[in-house]
């Protein structure tokens, strides 16, 4: 009995925390349709969420279209199909490897920063003094990052991708010799608007998960020090799962529109 007690609580804590994370997300959207981001704000958020992730996105992007070109060549080899390393490569970075390991990276970063920071705001009861004095903490505050978050991971994609295809170009020529001009050339050629435009629509909502997710971990911060711990963690976690949901989603949707 105590043990089914301890399940029934479990399935009601998650259905709560589902209802309270739909009414954060609910209150953004019919305050955005009021009021409308802070031009200012959303400015500072968006250099602070995007240019300052630049260098880590940058780096792993690199990374990973090196590594991913010299792991897939010597199987293209085996099958002498080598010539298509390029085209095979640019395919996997665009449609599916490059958006979702830059939203994984921008969510370990931005994610555990939006938490920390608000879940610091509140436990110090800055959030508190906010209302008081009459401003709105959730419109300073959740709006502006959300949006930032939303806007910024798209832009960090493309230039992930950028970076990730030169990485792979120079991974190409550590066993051959390729002109850049050839390589991207191919690249380009085998890509088609059904690769890019899915790819980059739900990038938006990659982001737009991260943000809110940091943001209501963050906001809903409590027990001192260690809730502002725990609100980093589980917007990490909690915001990684979600882009593989929404990424999940992406998949049959355009699978049913015809993007495959």
């Amino acid at each position: 009995m105590p043990k089914q007690m301890k399940i029934m609580g479990d399935y009601s804590n998650f259905f709560a925390e589902v209802g309270a994370t739909s009414h954060f997300v609910a209150r953004f959207f019919t305050i955005t349709g009021r009021k409308g981001p802070r031009s200012g704000e959303l400015l500072a958020q968006c250099f602070q969420i995007g240019y300052r992730s630049l260098p880590l996105i940058g780096l792993t992007g690199f990374i990973m279209g090196l590594v991913l070109t010299m792991q897939l060549r010597p199987s293209l080899v085996a099958y002498g199909v080598e010539a298509q390393l390029p085209v095979m490569v640019g395919i996997a970075i665009v449609r599916e490897i490059g958006p979702v390991i830059t939203a994984l990276i921008f969510a370990g970063k931005i994610g555990s920063s939006i938490g920390a920071e608000l879940g610091s705001m509140k436990v110090t009861e800055q959030i508190d003094a906010m209302e008081v004095s009459g401003i709105n903490p959730y419109s300073f505050l959740v709006v502006n990052r959300i949006m930032a978050a939303t806007f910024m991971l798209p832009t960090l994609t493309l230039l992930s991708d950028l970076i990730s295809l030169f990485g792979a170009y120079i991974g190409v020529n550590i066993n051959a010799v390729t002109s850049f001009k050839l390589f991207f050339d191919q690249i380009v050629r085998s890509l088609s608007f059904s690769d890019v435009l899915p790819a980059v629509i739900k990038t938006f909502f990659f982001g737009f998960a991260v943000g809110a997710v940091g943001c209501y971990k963050g906001f809903n911060s409590n027990k001192g020090t260690k809730g502002v711990g725990n609100a980093a963690n589980s917007a990490v976690v909690v915001s990684s799962v979600m882009i593989f949901l929404v990424d999940l989603l992406a998949v049959q949707v355009t699978g049913l529109l015809g993007f495959n």
